[in-house]
């Protein structure tokens, strides 16, 4: 059985050790000092920084990846923690700290759940990921890893109130650029102020009828940063506005066709704009750079699915009583399931709200009902005994 002190002893440590995006260097030392102190039969860091370690059964199988991105969103200014973000204090039955739920928790309970296997029953190997990037770049850290072990199925453990998920909506980032006409601000009718006009392109999407999926919920787009130029603005009327937008996708929605949607609003025409996919350019914490386009397909496997079949009889055999959904956030499926199209379930402790707030926590029963849920999902998957 799972050790349960020391689950929340190593979750702990792990809230401890700061891991904003690009620095997730201190927790890939203390998850590999633990999957090494666990027996794990590799361990290593890869050229991005995902910590990666192997537990290899006894019999010849397929390759179940366990993943969980080692990185958090900071500390955001204004409202104050009533508890220290990396104490990792437990009060009233719940660990508190930034990473609690999203998802260190889960991590942790990965790594005991896998060590816990006998492996002397497991036919194949497990294979559980500390990977990087993922709040920036969904996907783009656990590709490197699926391109060097080739998983046949994958469990992301993103929260789901301990719920079974098959699906997941995507994310696109949208760049919007309008176009006016400088002029002194003491005669602003000589000019067009691209403010303005940005002012009309968002006020245009908010009135765009967008698509809704029966599982995975509406699409959504939502404006996250706008800055005009020149800034600062003495005086001058501003010729050039851009804006964010992070547009959240269905199945089957690719960037030309998000594109394409802003550009034929009818309340747009004629304006001077332009509208593009952003890209990411990113530099993990061992000096390697992340770089591609903000697209982050949607997925779906039915519920029928053989894989999707196991995880939930994997759970049931452990006593939990999982219900079947989708993420609403975007996560490393993005990867494993959206490009790759390899078998993909969504599990872990925590509720999808728990993520980036003040005072984020977990309960420590849900932390170890996750361990106990991973290792069912092995058990059931690989044959363990």
């Amino acid at each position: 059985m799972v050790d349960t002190d020391r689950l929340v002893h190593f979750t702990q440590s792990l809230i401890r050790a700061k891991s904003p995006t690009g620095d997730e260097s201190q927790v890939a030392k203390l998850v590999s000092e633990e999957m090494r102190a666990l027996r794990f039969d590799h361990v290593w860091i890869d050229h991005d920084g995902n910590t990666i370690g192997v537990i290899e059964g006894e019999k010849p199988g397929p390759t179940l990846l366990l993943d969980a991105h080692a990185d958090t969103v900071g500390i955001a200014p204004g409202a104050e923690w009533t508890q220290d973000p990396f104490a990792a204090n437990i009060v009233e039955g719940h660990l508190f700290g930034r990473g609690a739920a999203d998802m260190k928790g889960a991590l942790a309970a990965m790594v005991q759940a896998a060590a816990d296997v006998d492996r002397q029953d497991l036919m194949g190997r497990v294979v559980v990921c500390a990977s990087v990037m993922e709040e920036v770049m969904e996907g783009y850290g656990l590709r490197a890893v699926m391109e060097a072990l080739h998983p046949d199925m994958v469990v992301i453990g993103e929260s789901t109130d301990l719920n079974l998920n098959r699906g997941g909506r995507g994310r696109a980032e949208l760049k919007i650029e309008t176009i006016g006409r400088p002029a002194h601000t003491s005669s602003p009718a000589v000019g067009l102020s691209a403010v303005d006009e940005m002012i009309k392109v968002i006020e245009g999407l908010k009135g765009m009828e967008l698509p809704s999926d029966p599982l995975l919920g509406p699409a959504i787009i939502a404006l996250t940063d706008l800055i005009s130029d020149p800034y600062p603005g003495h005086s001058v009327i501003p010729s050039r506005c851009r804006a964010t937008f992070d547009r959240r996708v269905l199945p089957g929605d690719t960037p030309e066709m998000l594109i394409e949607q802003i550009r034929s609003l009818a309340a747009l025409q004629p304006m001077d704009m332009k509208v593009e996919l952003a890209s990411g350019e990113y530099q993990t914490f061992n000096g390697t750079w992340i770089r591609g386009p903000k697209f982050f397909p949607a997925w779906v496997f039915d519920e029928g699915h053989p894989f999707v079949r196991t995880a939930l009889e994997g759970l049931r055999s452990t006593g939990l009583k999982p219900a079947m959904g989708a993420y609403r956030f975007c996560t490393n499926a993005a990867y494993s399931a959206g490009v790759a199209a390899i078998p993909t379930v969504g599990f872990g402790p925590g509720c999808e709200e728990d993520a980036h707030v003040v005072d984020e926590r977990l309960a420590l029963e849900d932390l170890e009902l996750a361990a106990q849920g991973y290792r069912g999902i092995i058990q059931a998957a690989l044959g363990a005994g």
